[in-house]
């Protein structure tokens, strides 16, 4: 609860500031020079988001098999077999708390970087 107090009143703080540097800032009257110049930026370029991922996405899948095929996945197997003697709980514990971790630092990622607020 602490935490959202925080995040609360850092964002009451940052539309504080915003509202007071707009108010505080007097318009200069440029005969319309910004307006032209914004008008003669080329467009944006669209973001290739979903190529980046692709690109990385081929890349490691190329770069693990390739690494399977030399002979450094031969750990992989040695693990599976180790896995499979435990006892189902223990898996099942494991398996939870990997989820549990990952789940935790999606979240963290997200309220970090201000994609996810409540």
């Amino acid at each position: 609860m602490g935490a959202e107090l925080i995040t609360m009143n850092e964002m009451e703080q940052e539309d504080w500031l915003d509202r007071r540097l707009r108010e505080a800032a007097p318009y200069i009257d440029d005969a319309g020079f910004t307006t032209r110049v914004l008008r003669s930026l080329p467009p944006p370029r669209p973001k290739r988001e979903w190529l980046r991922f692709m690109l990385l996405l081929t890349m490691s899948i190329l770069a693990s098999a390739l690494a399977y095929v030399v002979g450094a996945g031969k750990f992989v197997s040695a693990s599976v077999m180790q896995i499979t003697a435990l006892p189902i709980l223990w898996i099942f514990a494991i398996a939870l708390g990997a989820g549990i971790l990952v789940t935790a630092g999606g979240l963290f990622a997200a309220i970090r970087t201000r994609e996810l607020q409540f």
